[in-house]
């Protein structure tokens, strides 16, 4: 008789059905559920977009823009880690309920039409990381508490109408990173008490009724990068500490009724963007070495006197240089323009209209990149520089555009929500791409096409997604800002991958939304103005309910995400205990027993392979209940009438004494009601601006009942649970990954279709 180890099971138990009903035992705590509901009634939702809040609960039946932790919390509740209601047309009010979602860390409601004021309750959230509220009707004013969230990485207000001061205890944010309170009524001086911030990156407060003397204790700020508060009422002059602001790139006060003289800002070491128009600004221009990063400097609408500075010229990335409407005179040296060297996509703008200049030192001669305005100039008497004054120019177009790769030899068009993909090498591809609104809020330059390339690279590295996948069209708007219309293209891989699978459209949309795209320095904040879904992926993020309780997406959802939760946790339980036997076994002799007296573990108890051998009346194939590429598992019946599962080890198998030893006492420490309990064991015969997959035996584990597979499928699913294995946390990879790559195999399996999965 062959040597023989046995692992006995209480009960048999389907794991998959029972992570089913997991599931559904789950739960939101009450007090949010609550909230949620309160929130709800202070809302209006014309287009019904919130209407299954009714019904259920918020985070099992995957209510609109509520977002949960995946996994309760330790008190067996599930709790809401998101509120996302982007550009849902909803107006109404914000209601103070929105203080008991404790455990909230993002808040966003922009692009709506809500009207009110902030609840002072938002500054409960403790958790809270980003509180968008931008783009709607709010009035009032800033609430003290919310100077008091501990997380906050990022406040954005803009687009409002929010008026009242600044709160002197917004100085205590101090993991604050982005101050975005543009275009609302904000009045007052600002606090002296923000160059505290220690993370302080980005200042946005143009557009408002600010008043009083710019602090300068704002040069103390360490990480400030952009100062940007334009279209106020402040008093005095710019402070001449503004120039030690080591790490600034872009400085925008213009329309500030500001005075005095220019500060020098040649210490600025990657200054880019300076404007600082439409003032009351005296005095000569300072003859000061600017950054070659230098791309914008805006001086216009002053009551600048003396010559232009000779140190302008050199400036390698220089875009505009804006000096009209002031008193300079002399000459315009010529040097700005004949030390560069330009390429295709470079264009530089010279406006100098209605000073006092009265000629150019050097050539005439521009580049055909080269605009020069001298109308109004005494300079304009010469009739040789009759070119340079008249009174139109073709300045730089508001309306820019890069011409993508022509799909005018492809045959008939795409179907409907679907069309050529202009960037991919797979000719003629039709595919149903993502629509996303989003706008650059401060960017660093005033003409695009040099960067355009830049731009591409920069998000779709953030995105991680490749360059061809991404079509940019483009158009500048009041502020200046850079309001972009972005496509993103699934890429080709196999024939019918003409669209993104579910967890790609989330985890897409998460970056976005979550602003995890890091920052630049060149293009500055961003902000998402809208995320359309098209068709083919309408009920991936749900803004409209269904008639029923519970979405037939979200039923198949939970299941899918069940099984393959079940599948998932049954590899990695598997391929763990495996890699506790990574040593090279050799085969044990045959009739060998252990010492009982090693294996005296509470409630695992040692039968006789005689008693293994009366319940399975012999192990009888009438008792096989199933076989695996490890040995078979039978029905048996104890004389007291229990009824087990019994595991007989395959022959040939060269599993070692120790090895069995420790996975019976880690089997017997595994407690989970998802889990069958370890009942006993039996170790005779035993033998184990082989591990199959060592051996290259890997399709000798799949079940025969299992019929027909492709075997790439297998490799891939192999291939994956064994990267989940790795011991560095950072070489594994994450469930979104995970369960990506278990729907990108379900796609290859023949004649299947996608099924919709939630993480």
């Amino acid at each position: 008789m062959s040597e023989l180890r046995l692992l006995l099971w209480f009960r048999v138990v389907w794991a998959m059905g029972l992570l089913l009903v997991a599931v559904d035992c789950q739960s939101t705590h009450p007090t949010e559920v609550t909230a949620l509901q309160v929130i709800r009634e202070s809302l209006v939702d014309p287009e019904n977009s919130l209407s299954n809040w009714r019904r259920g609960d918020p985070c099992v039946s995957n209510w609109t823009g509520v977002l949960c932790f995946n996994t309760t919390l330790n008190d067996s509740y599930l709790h809401v880690r998101e509120l996302q209601l982007l550009n849902l047309n909803l107006s109404g009010t914000l209601s103070p309920a929105l203080g008991r979602l404790s455990y909230m860390e993002i808040l966003d409601v922009m692009w709506n039409k809500i009207t009110g004021s902030i609840p002072r309750e938002i500054g409960q959230l403790t958790n809270l990381r980003l509180l968008l509220l931008n783009g709607n009707e709010l009035t009032g004013s800033l609430p003290e508490e919310l100077g008091y969230l501990p997380n906050l990485d990022r406040i954005q207000i803009d687009q409002n109408h929010i008026s009242g001061p600044i709160p002197k205890s917004f100085a205590n944010l101090n993991k604050t990173m982005h101050f975005h309170m543009n275009n609302n009524s904000l009045s007052g001086p600002i606090p002296p008490e923000l160059s505290r911030l220690p993370l302080l990156v980005h200042m946005l407060l143009d557009n408002n009724n600010l008043s009083g003397s710019l602090p300068p204790e704002l040069s103390e700020l360490p990480r400030l990068l952009i100062l940007q508060l334009d279209n106020n009422h402040f008093d005095g002059t710019i402070p001449p500490s503004y120039g030690n602001m080591s790490q600034l790139l872009k400085l925008s006060l213009r329309n500030c009724t500001l005075q005095g003289a220019i500060p020098d800002l040649s210490r600025i070491p990657k200054l880019a963007y300076i404007d600082l128009s439409n003032n009351n600004l005296n005095g000569s221009i300072p003859d000061m070495n600017l950054s070659d990063d230098i791309t914008t400097i805006d001086l216009s609408r002053n009551q600048l006197t003396g010559n232009i500075p000779s140190s302008f010229s050199g400036l390698p990335n220089l875009q505009r240089l804006s000096l009209f409407n002031n008193s300079l005179n002399g000459s315009v040296p010529s040097n700005i323009w004949q030390n560069r060297t330009f390429n295709s996509t470079q264009q530089l703008i010279l406006d100098m209209k209605n000073n006092n200049i009265s000629g150019v030192s050097g050539s005439l001669i521009l580049p055909p990149n080269v605009n020069l305005s001298l109308q109004g100039n005494p300079v304009c008497s010469n009739a040789s520089m009759s070119d340079f004054c008249r009174s139109s120019m073709a300045l730089v177009s508001h309306l820019q555009s890069i011409p993508s790769n022509s799909t005018d030899n492809c045959p008939a068009s795409c179907p409907i929500d679907y069309e050529y993909a202009p960037g991919s090498p797979t000719p003629c591809f039709c595919a149903a791409p993502l629509l996303i609104g989003y706008r650059l809020k401060s960017p660093g330059f005033s003409y695009f096409q040099p960067y355009f390339y830049s731009f591409e690279v920069y998000l779709t590295s953030g995105l991680k997604i490749k360059q061809f996948q991404l079509d940019t069209t483009y158009e500048w708007e009041k502020g200046p800002r850079l309001r972009m219309q972005l496509k993103i293209f699934p890429e080709y891989t196999v024939p019918g991958s003409n669209e993104f699978n579910r967890s790609e459209v989330l985890r897409i949309r998460s970056l976005f939304t979550q602003w995890e795209i890091p920052d630049s320095e060149i293009f500055g904040p961003y902000e998402l103005l809208n995320f359309t879904l098209l068709d083919p992926y309408r009920d991936f993020i749900p803004t409209r309910s269904s008639s029923s309780g519970i979405s037939k997406g979200a039923v198949a959802g939970i299941v899918i995400g069940a099984i393959l939760g079940a599948v998932l946790l049954s590899a990695l339980a598997s391929l763990y205990i495996l890699r506790l036997h990574r040593k090279k076994y050799q085969a044990v002799s045959k009739r060998r027993r252990i010492s009982r007296a090693s294996l005296k573990i509470e409630g695992v108890k040692s039968f006789t392979y005689a008693e293994m051998k009366r319940a399975t009346n012999n192990f009888d194939v009438g008792s096989e209940v199933g076989q695996g590429g490890y040995g078979k598992v039978y029905k048996g019946i104890f004389t007291d009438g229990t009824v087990v599962a019994i595991k007989r080890a395959q022959e040939g198998s060269l599993q070692g004494e120790k090895e069995f030893l420790t996975e019976i006492q880690l089997l017997s420490r595994l407690h989970h009601r998802n889990l069958v309990s370890l009942l006993g064991f039996c170790d005779e015969e035993g033998e184990q601006v082989n591990i199959a997959y060592r051996s290259g035996m890997i399709f000798s584990v799949i079940d025969e009942k299992m019929g027909s597979y492709p075997s790439e499928c297998v490799e891939k699913f192999v291939t994956l649970a064994l990267k989940c294995c790795q011991e560095d946390t950072d070489e594994r990879p994450s469930m979104a990954e995970v369960v990506r790559e278990l729907e990108n195999i379900w796609q290859l399996m023949p004649d299947s279709e996608p099924h919709n999965s939630g993480y």
